[in-house]
């Protein structure tokens, strides 16, 4: 990657609705080239996608949790069938299968502090494998809008 590449994939992250005329405009380069760089970041996998930034709490999903996993049995066909089983729910944000104490760190919004009690009991209590989980609510979350390249 290079300096373009680097400020196209900046530009981007701050808009990605940006059209390639007004990109280029801002990157001061041809609307042709910028179209080619775009189009070869996607192609190498650079640019995965293009996402709208949701409110959660306008989707009635204010509260928000990290919920630590531990399986047993440790085996493949059971990290498989937890993934399957809890990726797929509506509760869930995002899940991490990670090293340590725990196997799973999971992401979850939910409407209120009792919703998320019921997620705990009725959703993750409930399941075989499951041996132990603990929950930290987030009460603030930040994020970083742009990501950069880091150095080799």
């Amino acid at each position: 990657m290079d300096e373009l590449d680097s400020a196209i994939i900046r530009n981007l992250q701050l808009d990605a609705r940006l059209t390639n005329r007004e990109l280029a405009r801002r990157l001061g380069v041809a609307p042709s080239t910028c179209l080619e760089r775009v189009r070869a970041l996607r192609g190498r996998g650079v640019v995965k996608g293009y996402h709208a930034d949701v409110d959660l709490g306008a989707l009635n999903r204010p509260v928000q949790a990290f919920v630590a996993a531990r399986l047993r049995p440790m085996s493949r066909p059971v990290i498989d069938n937890f993934k399957a089983a809890i990726g797929g729910l509506p509760e869930v944000l995002a899940m991490f299968v990670v090293a340590g104490d725990d196997d799973f760190l999971i992401h979850v919004a939910v409407q209120d502090l009792e919703h998320l009690h019921a997620f705990l009991i009725d959703r993750l209590s409930e399941r075989r494998e499951v041996i132990s989980f603990r929950s930290s609510v987030i009460y603030e979350a930040l994020r970083n809008p742009v990501l950069t390249e880091l150095p080799r």
